[in-house]
């Protein structure tokens, strides 16, 4: 499968970067991690994708040791101005969401185009979303966004091309689960050379990664018999019953990382 570009041009990183300076000074906050998640992380990008830049912050120490805490606000979000949407989640949020498997947070720890990475941040954070991470929790997770993204789209005559690749990936994701029994990576090009075998199956993602490249992100086009075969094919594999109530109770990594972090704002 060929290589994407994950480069983002100097003029595009400078904005982003500008705003997230923007974000700390507005919101007396340090950002400690800052990433391009979507398609552009994903490697699938085309000409017209958003840049879909999430981050995480903490506040000063004292922010944390009110009796309204859980009242307060945990995320910043902001409009979508010049193709670029830019959100993050506060760092407790962040590491209560790893505890349960949460998927965005392995994917944004994962990705390619990092704008920032605060005091090793990301080696930290990885190493605990391992230690927690409940595979069957990302097995169910990728298989109803497969199914959802399936039955919404992918079943009229003419169908928009990234939402097939969002179903290949989340069904390669989940066979990534099921075959090493840990978090699968964000790049789609490793994803799916590590998990497709059949060469005409792999030979067709490809033309449409390539497809998808070089196109609007609303093509459409039609159907792909091999490529429908496979998803109901893996849709009927991956539904059986899930148990997501296995959450590791024990969160003394969590918190030793978490006032760890905070020591450096």
């Amino acid at each position: 499968m060929n290589v994407p570009e994950y480069s983002i041009a100097p003029e595009i990183h400078h904005d982003i970067m500008t705003r997230i300076k923007s974000t700390e000074q507005e919101h007396n906050v340090k950002v400690l991690y800052a990433i391009e998640s979507g398609s552009r992380a994903w490697g699938f990008a085309s000409p017209n994708s958003d840049y879909d830049v999430r981050f995480i912050y903490a506040h000063p120490k004292d922010w944390y040791l009110s009796v309204m805490l859980e009242d307060q606000r945990d995320v910043i979000e902001y409009p979508i101005v010049d193709d670029i949407d830019i959100n993050g989640w506060d760092l407790r949020k962040a590491l209560k969401l790893l505890r349960v498997s949460n998927p965005a947070i392995g994917e944004w720890l994962q990705s390619p185009i990092v704008y920032i990475n605060h005091n090793h941040f990301q080696t930290q954070v990885m190493a605990l979303f391992k230690q927690y991470y409940k595979t069957e929790r990302g097995l169910y997770h990728y298989f109803n966004m497969a199914k959802n993204n399936y039955r919404g789209y992918l079943k009229n005559e003419y169908v928009p091309r990234k939402k097939y690749l969002y179903v290949l990936r989340a069904l390669c994701a989940a066979r990534w689960i099921e075959r090493f029994k840990s978090p699968p990576p964000i790049e789609f090009t490793a994803l799916v050379t590590a998990v497709v075998d059949d060469s005409a199956l792999f030979d067709e993602i490809q033309k449409l990664v390539v497809e998808k490249q070089h196109t609007t992100e609303k093509a459409l086009g039609p159907q792909i018999p091999i490529l429908n075969q496979f998803i109901e094919a893996e849709l009927n594999h991956f539904n059986y019953q899930f148990d997501k109530s296995d959450v590791d109770q024990n969160t003394a990594a969590l918190d030793k990382v978490f006032l760890h972090m905070l020591d450096f704002i």
